[in-house]
C-alpha cells in the first residue's frame, strides 16, 4: 500500500532513502526530506507490504499530466520485481489520469515492470 509521506514517517523515510547513493550524504538527505515537505510538485510515498511494514520509499514529481518517478528505494530483503510491480500498479491506480514516466536511471525498470505486468 502506498501512503503519502508525513512528518511522522521522517526517520523511516530517511533510513530508506539512505540506501540510495545520492542520499548517503546527510545534507542531501535533509534537503530531499525538506523538498517533499514543502507544498510543491515533489511527492514522497512510503510503501507498506502485506505485513504492514514500511519497506520502500518512492520519490515522484507531479505535473498536470505526468508522474515522474525520481527514485525508488526498497529495504534489503525486499528488492524484488514483485514489490516494484506492486508499487507502480498502486501508483497507476491512485492516479489513473496521469501518465507515469521516470528519470533516465529508472526508465528501464519502469519498462521492465510494465512489460512484465
Amino acid at each position: 500500500m502506498l501512503i503519502q509521506y508525513k512528518k511522522d514517517y521522517e526517520k523511516t523515510a530517511m533510513g530508506l532513502l539512505s540506501y540510495l547513493p545520492d542520499f548517503k550524504n546527510i545534507e542531501n538527505l535533509k534537503e530531499e526530506i525538506s523538498l517533499n515537505q514543502e507544498d510543491n510538485d515533489f511527492v514522497l510515498f512510503l510503501y507498506r507490504n502485506k505485513q504492514n511494514n514500511v519497506v520502500g520509499v518512492l520519490g515522484t514529481q507531479m505535473t498536470d499530466k505526468f508522474i515522474i518517478i525520481r527514485y525508488l528505494s526498497l529495504a534489503p530483503g525486499f528488492r524484488e520485481i514483485s514489490y516494484e510491480k506492486d508499487i507502480f500498479a498502486e501508483l497507476k491506480n491512485e492516479y489513473p489520469n496521469k501518465r507515469i514516466t521516470a528519470v533516465p536511471e529508472y526508465i528501464d525498470l519502469l519498462k521492465a515492470v510494465e512489460a512484465d505486468g
